[in-house]
C-alpha cells in the first residue's frame, strides 16, 4: 500500500491507497516542529480504527511546501514504516515539461496537481487551487506545466482586513444573499466571496485571452465548492486533485532505496 503526504501551509493531509482505492484521508494541523514520534501515535491510533496495519505499507510519498517539516516527515516514513519515501520535486520524472524559467522553485502542490489534472482531464486547463494561497495553473494540451499566478487565499485576507482594521471584526467566509451588505458583517462578507468570485472570473478570462485557446477550468481545495456557486468557470471540482499526483508521480518513479544506516537499525 502507498502512504502518501501533502504537507501545507496549513495541514498535512495522510492518506493510503490500496492500488484501487483510498482506504483512508487524515488531516493535521502543519507546525514544522512536530516530531516523526508524534505523526506516529497520531497515525498508528487512526490506521488502527480503520483496520491498516503499518507493516501493509510498502511505498511513501511526500510532497510539502514546507520545507522545516520535511525532516520528521522522512523520519516518519523510515522510522514507523521502514520505507524510503519519495519526495515530490522538480528533479523526479513527472512524464511532462516544466516550462518555467526556475522549475525548482514551483511548489510541489502545483506540479501535483498539474500532474494528476492532465491525467484525469487532459489540456489544456487551468487548475484552481484554493488553499492558504489561491493558485491558478496552466497546462498545456501536452501536458506541459506552463506556470500560473498565486495570490492571497481567501483565509489570509480575511485576517488581514481584521488585524488592519480596527472596527471591522473577523468574520466566516460565505455566499451573500445579496451583494449589497446591509450591515458591516454582510458588507465584509460580499467584499471577500464577490471580490474572489471576480477575481476568480478575471485572472480565468486573461489566461484564456492570453493562452488563445479554451482552457479547462479544475477547481480543488475545501473552498471550492462554495465558489463555484457563484461563478460558472469553474467547469469541475476534483477535491481529491493533490492527493491524485501523489499516487501518480509514486507510480511514474522507481522505490528509493532505504539508507543502510537506517535499514541496520535494530
Amino acid at each position: 500500500m502507498l502512504l502518501a503526504v501533502d504537507a501545507g501551509n496549513t495541514n498535512v493531509v495522510f492518506a493510503v491507497h490500496d492500488g484501487t482505492e483510498w482506504r483512508g484521508r487524515w488531516r493535521i494541523a502543519t507546525r514544522s516542529d512536530r516530531t516523526s514520534d508524534e505523526y506516529a501515535v497520531w497515525l498508528m491510533a487512526l490506521f488502527q480504527h480503520c483496520g491498516l496495519k503499518p507493516g501493509e505499507i510498502d511505498r511513501c510519498v511526500i510532497g510539502t511546501v514546507v520545507p522545516a517539516a520535511l525532516y520528521n516527515l522522512r523520519r516518519l516514513s523510515r522510522e514507523w514504516f521502514n520505507v524510503e519515501p519519495l519526495i515530490a520535486r522538480a528533479a523526479v520524472d513527472w512524464g511532462f515539461d516544466i516550462r518555467v524559467e526556475r522549475p525548482q522553485e514551483v511548489g510541489a502542490d502545483r506540479l501535483l496537481n498539474a500532474l494528476a489534472s492532465q491525467h484525469h482531464y487532459r489540456g489544456p486547463l487551468i487548475v484552481i487551487d484554493f488553499g492558504t494561497a489561491t493558485t491558478f495553473d496552466v497546462v498545456d494540451a501536452d501536458g506541459a506545466y506552463l506556470g500560473g499566478v498565486i495570490a492571497p487565499g481567501i483565509n489570509l485576507s480575511i485576517e488581514a482586513l481584521h488585524k488592519a482594521a480596527a472596527r471591522l471584526p473577523r468574520i466566516g467566509i460565505g455566499r451573500p444573499q445579496a451583494v449589497i451588505g446591509r450591515d458591516t458583517v454582510a458588507a465584509m462578507q460580499s467584499g471577500i466571496y464577490w471580490g474572489y468570485v471576480g477575481m476568480i472570473e478575471g485572472i480565468v478570462g486573461r489566461i484564456q485571452a492570453e493562452h488563445e485557446a479554451h482552457l479547462k477550468v479544475v477547481a480543488t481545495g475545501g473552498l471550492a465548492p462554495l465558489f463555484a456557486e457563484g461563478t460558472a468557470v469553474i467547469e469541475k471540482i476534483d477535491p481529491d486533485i493533490t492527493l491524485e499526483g501523489l499516487r501518480l508521480l509514486a507510480a511514474r518513479n522507481p522505490v528509493p532505496i532505504l539508507p543502510k544506516s537506517v535499514r541496520d537499525v535494530p
